[in-house]
C-alpha cells in the first residue's frame, strides 16, 4: 500500500470499536454532527485503520454476504461515524461546514476503482439553473474523501478505512468541471437526454442511476413535453479522483 493507506497500518487489537469512535456514546446508532471541521477531520483520522467489521460492530449493524447488496454500505456507515447529517439531500452531507462526504475505493496502488457519485441530475430543471447554483457545484466546493481498501482478495468486513483527505478545487479544476457541467446541461435542455453516453464530459459525466434499466423518472423531449426516462446521476471520472490521491 502506498501514502494513502499509512495510516491505516494499525493492528486489528488497536481498533477496536470502543476505541475507534469516543465521541459516540453507548447506543447511539448515529454521531452528533461536528461543531468544526477540525473535530470532522479529527473524526476521520482516528477512523484510519479500522476495518468495515470494526465500524459495523459500532452501530450493531450486520454485513452482507453478496457484494451487490453492500453496494452504498460502507458509504452509509461512515456517514453514520462521521454525523453526516443531510442524509439523501441535494445538499452537502455537512451543511454547516459546507463538506460533502465521498468514500472511494482504492486499490493495492492508491487508484480509485470505478467513477464517484456526486448526486442526482434534476433533468426538469437543470436547463434553467446556472454552474453555480447547482448541486454538483455545491457538493464539489468542499470534499473530505475517505478511502476504502478495495482488493479483490479482501472480503467486505477485512477492507481497512484509509487517511481521509479534505479536498477543493483549483481554480483551473472548478473552470473544468464547470465546462463538463454546461455541455451535458446543454444535452439536456435541447431534450436529448437519451442521446448521453458516459463518453461525455472530461472529468464529469453523466451516468444511469437506477436499480434497474425498468425505473423511469421525469424528464423533457426537445419540445419541452414531458417525458418519462431512465434516473440519471452526475459522476467524477475516476481519472480526476486519482489526481486527488496522486
Amino acid at each position: 500500500m502506498n501514502g494513502v493507506h499509512a495510516r491505516a497500518r494499525k493492528s486489528r487489537a488497536s481498533c477496536l470499536p470502543e476505541a475507534a469512535l469516543p465521541w459516540l456514546s453507548p447506543g447511539q446508532r448515529w454521531a452528533a454532527a461536528p461543531s468544526s471541521e477540525a473535530e470532522l477531520l479529527e473524526r476521520a483520522h482516528r477512523l484510519a485503520g479500522c476495518t468495515v467489521a470494526d465500524l459495523a460492530a459500532c452501530f450493531d449493524v450486520s454485513l452482507p454476504s453478496h457484494g451487490v447488496r453492500a453496494k452504498g454500505l460502507v458509504g452509509a456507515l461512515v456517514e453514520r461515524a462521521l454525523g453526516a447529517t443531510a442524509r439523501s439531500a441535494s445538499i452537502p452531507d455537512f451543511p454547516e461546514l459546507g463538506i460533502e462526504l465521498k468514500t472511494i475505493p482504492l486499490d493495492a496502488r492508491g487508484r480509485p476503482r470505478e467513477s464517484t457519485f456526486v448526486c442526482t441530475v434534476r433533468l426538469r430543471d437543470i436547463a434553467d439553473s446556472a454552474w453555480e447554483a447547482s448541486p454538483v457545484c455545491s457538493k464539489l466546493t468542499r470534499v473530505l474523501f475517505v478511502p476504502i481498501e478495495a482488493g479483490t482478495t479482501l472480503s467486505l468486513g477485512e477492507r481497512r478505512i484509509g487517511a481521509a483527505r479534505l479536498w477543493s478545487p483549483t481554480r483551473s479544476q472548478q473552470s473544468a468541471l464547470r465546462a463538463d457541467w454546461e455541455e451535458l446541461a446543454g444535452v439536456i435542455g435541447r431534450g436529448d437526454v437519451e442521446q448521453i453516453t458516459a463518453h461525455l464530459g472530461l472529468h464529469l459525466q453523466i451516468r444511469p442511476k437506477a436499480a434497474s434499466s425498468h425505473v423511469r423518472g421525469r424528464g423533457s423531449d426537445e419540445h419541452g413535453a414531458p417525458v418519462r426516462t431512465l434516473p440519471r446521476g452526475f459522476y467524477l471520472r475516476a481519472s480526476f479522483t486519482a489526481s486527488i490521491f496522486k
